[in-house]
């Protein structure tokens, strides 16, 4: 296992380096930053040149890259153009976004994995149809909707929340926010569950179980869940980053100041430094969320073994 994890270990080291040159290359062709600085009037020539020198613009894009890389090791992720230091905005954006992550996952794992239980060991059933019609339903409205309308009624309508999430976001004010992130994925973990549940339930191990006269609540939970779990376990994991950099849509909606609204402010002012360095913070989060998930694959089926 130590060796395995090392090895792993070693193989993100390039992935990390190609992921975040490629970002850095696409942030840096999506037009002038410095433009954006002088609002709606071009600047002078010697205000831009300046400007460029003073946040490294005026380099060639390699260089700028293996200067940005030289920082981001020694913790500095660089200024943003209104002067605050990018990692006093992670500090703010990225705690928010892990609450609002945590509800989303846990909402996931309790209502998804239920649900895929109850329709896989009743396939076919009524409560199989509805519940499968409810999750393709879910899947095509798209996020935007599902969140306005939940605010429009919960919050405007009936006053069970605040339109608004405050600025410390607690997380009784992220349950409904959860919701809406976790809405479409939530679906997918519950198709998941249904599918691998309804096809393990078939294997020779499980009519071995029965047929020992094990109890058939430890059949599912000991035997079939167990073994249900890897593809359910795959997705989550993988889902982790996508929810934390994917949340722009429902912050904008609750107007959660996570990190879905600093990318969105960085790209829509052509902030490529707080752009660039929040993504590479999610790129780590991706490389340890498909780690953490390989290990648990030894976990859940004992015939899994690395060398």
């Amino acid at each position: 296992m130590g060796r395995y994890v090392i090895r792993r270990l070693l193989q993100m080291i390039p992935v990390f380096f190609g992921t975040t040159l490629l970002i850095f290359l696409m942030v840096n062709v999506m037009g002038d930053p410095i433009a954006g600085l002088c609002g709606d009037r071009q600047c002078d020539p010697a205000t831009a040149a300046q400007l460029r020198a003073e946040f490294g613009l005026d380099k060639p894009v390699w260089q700028q890259y293996l200067t940005y890389m030289g920082n981001v090791f020694t913790g500095d992720f660089g200024t943003a153009f209104n002067g605050q230091k990018v990692t006093e905005l992670m500090a703010t954006a990225f705690p928010i976004t892990i609450r609002l992550t945590l509800v989303a996952i846990v909402f996931e794992i309790v209502i998804g994995i239920s649900l895929g239980v109850v329709t896989g060991l009743r396939r076919g059933r009524p409560v199989d149809t509805t519940v499968l019609i409810l999750t393709l339903v879910v899947i095509s409205v798209p996020t935007f909707v599902t969140g306005l309308l939940l605010q429009l009624l919960l919050g405007v309508e009936w006053g069970v929340i605040k339109p608004s999430v405050s600025t410390e976001a607690p997380f009784n004010e992220l349950l409904v926010p959860g919701l809406v992130l976790a809405s479409v994925s939530l679906a997918y973990v519950t198709r998941l569950t249904r599918t691998s549940i309804a096809e393990n339930a078939r294997a020779d191990y499980v009519r071995t179980a029965v047929a020992k006269g094990l109890p058939r609540r430890r059949v599912v939970v000991r035997h079939l869940l167990r073994n249900s779990l890897i593809p359910v376990v795959t997705f989550i994991g993988t889902d982790v980053g996508a929810l934390m950099g994917g949340a722009i849509v429902t912050e904008r909606i609750f107007n959660i100041h996570g990190v879905g609204y600093q990318l969105y402010q960085g790209i829509l002012r052509q902030n490529s430094q707080t752009v660039v360095g929040f993504v590479t913070i999610l790129v780590l989060v991706f490389l340890a969320a498909n780690l953490i998930v390989d290990l648990l694959y030894a976990v859940l089926d004992p015939r899994i073994r690395y060398a």
